[in-house]
């Protein structure tokens, strides 16, 4: 979630930080100052008094976050370009869907911090999704300053053979090496990323398990899988994510920050227990203001210079799916996806970079 050309090496944006929260005692102030000083950052359960306290982290990167000096609020590691963000949301008529900026924070350390409504601290045992929004993850001048130096690396044709050792040309297995334009673009096209506009990056279940083996998930037919898994144990949550969905996107055509920006990066954070469901926006670390002479309509097909993110593209797939879902009371999710159009295309760019 921190990922970004300003906060993090490109390499490490792949990597997606699940949101976090911990099971709040709201009544017990005291026990709750205690818990903050002996929780430490990590995927596993912490026990204190006999109750469990979990954080959730699927993948990215360790030490982002800290639990907030407030009930209900969250630290996230500062990223300028993110706040700058979450002071325009906050103005915007976005606001409702994403997570609630209360300002920033210095730690013991000297190290600085956002806080941030924690978006779980109303749900019990929740499940929760991460989908990355766009049909990219990577900034415009990020492939422009990676294409300034071609040389091969040989750590990312090693990443790029453990996921698909065909993948490579003959030449790049002969040198074992890949530039890093020629990685970056082919990581996107191993999922749904560049066919659907946007791809599945972590599930936590209600039960504690979890699962960030979603790097190749591309066809309709597994993100249906995946999404009628995730839902499977409470189906009234279909209709409700459908009707945020519908929600955002309605909101999204009429806000001024969403027509002056390109957001990529960012993601859905889908979030339900057994009684209620909702679903934000969040990561903003690569979120940048479109440049003043391009207009964007987050809706056409990418190619570079145009600065198109494809978000639109991703929400309306999005409504698609779900819709399917919830016209098959018998959850047989083969009959439901034969009238999705999904394969419009939304990326113009080339692997022969």
């Amino acid at each position: 979630m921190l990922s970004g050309n300003i906060c993090f090496h490109i390499d490490d944006f792949v990597d997606v930080v699940f949101w976090v929260y911990i099971f709040q005692n709201k009544k017990q102030s005291e026990r709750w100052r205690k818990l903050r000083n002996i929780v430490q950052w990590t995927p596993f359960f912490q026990t204190y008094k006999k109750q469990r306290y979990p954080w959730i982290q699927l993948a990215g990167h360790q030490g982002n976050f800290k639990a907030g000096p407030d009930q209900g609020t969250i630290l996230k590691k500062l990223c300028p370009q993110e706040e700058r963000c979450f002071q325009l949301l906050m103005k915007d008529i976005l606001r409702p869907f994403v997570p609630e900026y209360k300002g920033q924070v210095t730690c013991e350390d000297g190290e600085l911090y956002l806080q941030l409504q924690d978006l779980l601290s109303d749900f019990d045992s929740p499940c929760v999704m991460d989908c990355k929004i766009g049909v990219r993850t990577y900034l415009e001048e990020e492939l422009a300053k990676a294409k300034e130096k071609t040389k091969l690396r040989k750590d990312m044709y090693e990443k790029m053979i453990q996921v698909d050792p065909k993948a490579p040309t003959e030449e790049e297995h002969r040198s074992k090496g890949v530039t890093k334009p020629r990685y970056m673009i082919w990581r996107e096209t191993i999922s749904s990323t560049s066919t659907l506009g946007f791809r599945i990056d972590g599930v936590k279940k209600a039960d504690g398990t979890s699962s960030k083996d979603f790097k190749t998930t591309k066809t309709i037919e597994q993100i249906l899988e995946a999404f009628q898994d995730f839902t499977s144990s409470f189906p009234n949550t279909v209709p409700r994510y459908l009707e945020r969905l519908k929600n955002i996107r309605a909101t999204l055509i009429e806000s001024h920050f969403f027509r002056t920006h390109e957001l990529i990066g960012s993601s859905l954070l889908f979030v339900h227990d057994k009684r209620k469901a909702s679903i934000w926006m969040i990561d903003f670390a690569k979120t940048v203001p479109v440049p003043e002479n391009v207009t964007i309509d987050h809706n056409s097909a990418w190619k570079v210079g145009n600065h198109e993110d494809g978000y639109l593209i991703g929400i309306d797939n999005l409504i698609s799916i779900f819709e399917s879902l919830t016209k098959d009371d018998n959850g047989n999710i083969d009959q439901c996806y034969s009238n999705l159009s999904l394969d419009k295309s939304v990326r113009r760019d080339s692997l022969a970079t």
